[in-house]
């Protein structure tokens, strides 16, 4: 099977871990083990933990390996207005005629027909992957995939009840409306305020369980 699709089943795995409680804040990731419950070699699940330590998931220890990195509100603010401005410059460098709005439409369609947690999550993700997709700037683009990982990290702890995204979906309604409308300024005022609803909630959680 090609590594990269090995990394990204570590890195779900991981992640779904981390959102249901089995692995925490400071706690070490035994590579024996994690090779044994995922039947993946070691080398694909370093490079799966090499690109977390990038996005600041786990970090590497001296005599520990890697563990799970602390969660910090201060962290979230930052990562979901960086994230948040990231996405409305991959947009204003699109153009408006090049946005598929049609994919959008039909990925609007999915939302309204998952119903699990998981399921909205990763619908959610998809839906921003399409709008800011066709962005010229690559290396703008790497830096947005980068930190979605980190952003991903907080939501997958702190969101985890499917009614949560029913709000914010109705802003993806209104940012394809805009765009259809060539009214870029204000889908990309939607945007913004989509991820501000995502962080809100993300520090509320936070402030209710520390």
């Amino acid at each position: 099977m090609d590594r990269s699709i090995l990394r990204d089943q570590v890195k779900t795995y991981l992640l779904e871990q981390i959102q249901q409680g089995r692995l925490g804040v400071g706690e070490s990731i035994n590579l024996a083990s994690l090779s044994r419950e995922t039947k993946i070699s070691v080398t694909p699940i370093r490079e799966a933990l090499s690109q977390f330590e990038h996005a600041g998931i786990v970090k590497a220890l001296p005599n520990r390996g890697f563990v799970i990195s602390k969660m910090e509100a201060k962290e979230a603010e930052q990562l979901f207005e960086t994230l948040a401005q990231l996405e409305l410059m991959a947009l204003e460098d699109t153009a408006i005629d090049q946005i598929d709005t049609t994919e959008l439409r039909k990925q609007l369609r999915n939302l309204e027909q998952t119903h699990t947690y998981l399921s909205r999550l990763n619908a959610h993700y998809t839906f921003h992957d399409l709008l800011t997709g066709k962005c010229t700037n690559k290396v703008l683009l790497g830096i947005i995939q980068d930190l979605r990982i980190r952003v991903l990290f907080y939501e997958q702890a702190f969101v985890t009840e499917p009614s949560f995204y029913e709000h914010i979906d109705n802003q993806k309604e209104a940012i394809v409306q805009a765009i259809e409308e060539d009214n870029l300024p204000t889908a990309a005022l939607i945007l913004k305020m989509n991820w501000m609803i995502v962080l809100n909630h993300v520090k509320k959680e936070m402030a209710q369980k520390n």
